[in-house]
């Protein structure tokens, strides 16, 4: 019996292995897949201005990362005692506008180095709805719990967001030739804009990305948001918020993206730094014992073998901690 549809996912001729550095930009969502992909040891920066969900601050900022814009404190703005940035995350935020700025330039002096060189950009949208300050129709990426009536919320429509993100698309073809891009769009619900409107803020979206990706031939579309709402159809797969995917969810997610988007010879080292990164977890109740002294010994092998194989990866916390134990 069959019980869930089946997405046609189009995989790239070339795809990802461990040489690759991985640039990942927007939505939360995009933090569960960089985050696995951190785990798996690849070469990964993720949200350099923290998490963005519409189309117009990812382009924005993208740019920034291309111009290697510097911040200064002009752009910046005081509220509820902290120094804040319109295009950060409250992350980004503090109470020394200094510290802030150093933070914000460094964030940005990286991002511009990591985008010149490397060899894939995910980007995750997650709602069509953008903001800006109805003083002067800036966008912001952040309302930062300012008061409601400073800001200006709009549908984008499908032409905007396709515009925005094709302007960034020639940018980066100049900037970094080589790159190519994963679009996706980011199953959680914007529920606070509604049900309805979040479908449209979504299928806006869909529309804009897959314009995108028959237009331009170095970029692709993983169907993160239908794989959630289309095959796995049930709120099992959803936290207590009925709004963000969870684990099962999100890993289920994964995996489709490790199956049509990873180098099969990656893929068999992926299997292997994921035993070797339980065996970094493992707690033992008895670590004296004999049985626990051999793992500790065969890990530390497995791991230097590895490391050989792999000498672009960083396995150093992983053969200290086999080593010490082992001594």
């Amino acid at each position: 019996m069959k019980l869930m549809l089946d997405v046609e996912i189009k995989s790239p001729e070339k795809k990802i292995t461990y040489s690759d550095s991985i640039f990942l930009i927007g939505s939360c969502f995009t933090e569960h897949i960089g985050r696995r992909l951190e785990e798996l040891k690849f070469p990964v920066i993720q949200n350099p201005n923290g998490i963005l969900f519409d189309p117009i601050s990812v382009a924005k900022s993208l740019n920034s990362y291309i111009d290697n814009k510097k911040y200064k404190q002009a752009d910046l703005f005081y509220l509820n005692e902290l120094w804040q940035s319109w295009n950060h995350h409250s992350v980004f935020s503090g109470m020394d506008a200094a510290s802030v700025l150093l933070n914000i330039n460094l964030s940005q002096r990286k991002a511009h180095e990591q985008l010149k060189t490397a060899s894939w950009l995910i980007i995750t949208l997650g709602s069509s709805f953008s903001y800006q300050l109805s003083e002067d129709n800036q966008p912001v990426a952040n309302c930062h719990r300012a008061p409601g009536q400073w800001f200006k919320k709009q549908l984008l429509r499908t032409e905007e967001t396709f515009q925005a993100l094709e302007e960034t698309i020639q940018k980066l073809q100049g900037f970094n030739p080589e790159l190519q891009i994963i679009f996706t769009i980011s199953p959680v619900r914007h529920i606070r804009d509604g049900v309805v409107e979040n479908n449209r803020s979504k299928a806006r979206l869909i529309e804009a990305v897959h314009q995108l990706v028959e237009k331009y031939k170095h970029t692709y579309y993983f169907p993160a948001y239908e794989l959630v709402i289309d095959v796995l159809r049930d709120y099992r797969f959803y936290d207590i918020d009925l709004v963000h995917p969870n684990y099962a969810a999100t890993e289920f997610v994964f995996e489709k993206f490790e199956e049509n988007f990873i180098d099969a010879t990656t893929k068999a080292y992926m299997e292997e730094i994921k035993k070797i990164a339980n065996g970094y977890k493992h707690k033992p109740f008895q670590p004296e014992t004999q049985s626990h002294q051999s793992f500790l010994k065969n890990s530390f092998e497995k791991v230097k073998m590895l490391q050989e194989k792999l000498p672009e990866l960083d396995f150093s916390k992983e053969l200290t901690y086999f080593s010490k134990r082992n001594a």
